[in-house]
């Protein structure tokens, strides 16, 4: 895969100076431009007012915490924003997303695998689809990569820019079952290891948002054995 332009920005927001040193210098080898800042609060200031091509995010940091940085900027920041961070539980992983991250990966930092996938949501964004193409329409459901926007029966849905990749990629695919692996493969450029619980999180907030029941949905369906499929009716 060809490097990156040098000006394809990237603001490293971590307060331990030895990783974001190591991490910037990884960065900075692979052709990227990498600004460092060790404060949450200032982090806001910097994202909204240097508008990066992409944020890596700790969460643990003086001022404010990574949360609420993404939470802060989501809004008005239409970049990738990659938390990286010490905190590992599934609480914090499913609060990521729900903040607006559109990945998280946690320490000890796999320098490889962070450049995999950032060089992969940086293509994306803004989505590697033509910009012209057209909303898909599924019953009810209208899903517009153009605009990154979902409604459902004529309203506006919410949804995080992660939990947009994964209903984009179902809606391109509906009624035809993806496998996690290929789900995950797609959306993050990586092989599937088999643990990562990210695309099952994200479904289960894709569900709740849309109105699935959980129990025994009926747009976005488990396949088992297999993965998930968006019926074609609901």
């Amino acid at each position: 895969m060809s490097q990156p332009s040098v000006r394809t920005k990237i603001l490293l927001v971590e307060d331990e100076p030895i990783l974001g040193g190591m991490v910037s210098d990884y960065l900075r080898e692979h052709g990227f431009e990498v600004a460092l800042e060790s404060r949450g609060d200032t982090a806001v200031d910097r994202i909204l007012g240097e508008t990066p091509d992409a944020v890596i995010l700790d969460i643990n940091l003086p001022g404010c915490d990574g949360f609420e940085v993404c939470r802060r900027v989501r809004d008005q920041y239409t970049g990738p924003v990659v938390m990286l961070t010490a905190r590992a539980s599934e609480v914090d992983e499913v609060l990521g997303f729900e903040c607006g991250a559109d990945d998280y990966l946690s320490k000890p930092v796999r320098p490889k695998a962070l450049l995999a996938r950032l060089r992969v949501h940086l293509k994306k964004h803004p989505m590697a689809e033509d910009a012209t193409a057209g909303p898909i329409r599924i019953g009810a459901l209208m899903v517009d990569p153009a605009r990154r926007m979902v409604q459902l029966e004529g309203g506006e849905i919410e949804i995080s820019s992660a939990e947009f990749d994964v209903l984009y990629l179902l809606a391109q695919n509906a009624g035809k079952p993806l496998s996690r692996g290929e789900i995950f493969q797609t959306i993050h450029g990586i092989k599937f290891d088999g643990l990562d619980r990210s695309i099952d999180l994200r479904i289960s907030r894709l569900r709740k948002k849309l109105g699935d029941d959980p129990l025994h949905p009926k747009r976005i369906k488990s396949i088992r054995g297999t993965g998930y499929l968006l019926a074609l009716e609901s």
